[in-house]
């Protein structure tokens, strides 16, 4: 089951259409859904959970614990509205894409993938743009 929640006045679009997507994503990488909660937030909401949990003082766009069993995908997802409102600016790209890529990225978390090398950051990219071309031909 997959939970939208807000700390924000955001709303997704289409939350069935997004729902849909990201099971599709989950089942396409050989996992199955279990839970995943995704709250949207502010920059400030999201600061205090990095400071508090990661001891990071930064800002970020999306912070994911992990609670994955074996197969089964389970877990938290925050993620700032703010945030992916200037990444889409400073990487000249619309807002829904930089949300559904922001929401996938941390779907691939779960299955496994990485993001600290090179190497890691071009895979994890791939497979962003493999499943935005999917959700944008939905």
């Amino acid at each position: 089951m997959i939970q939208f929640n807000y700390e924000t006045d955001f709303k997704l679009l289409d939350e069935t259409k997004t729902n849909s997507w990201i099971n599709e994503c989950i089942e396409k990488e050989g996992f199955e859904l279990g839970e995943i909660n995704y709250i949207f937030c502010n920059d400030e909401y999201l600061h205090k959970i990095n400071i508090e949990f990661l001891q990071h003082d930064t800002f970020t766009d999306i912070i994911s614990f992990d609670y994955t069993l074996g197969k089964e995908i389970n877990g938290d997802i925050f993620i700032s509205i703010e945030r992916v409102e200037e990444n889409s600016n400073k990487y000249a790209t619309s807002f829904q894409d930089e949300l559904h890529r922001v929401i996938i990225h941390g779907v691939l978390h779960y299955v496994g993938l990485k993001d600290k090398t090179d190497d890691e950051k071009e895979k994890m990219r791939q497979k962003e743009n493999e499943y935005l071309t999917i959700f944008n031909k939905k």
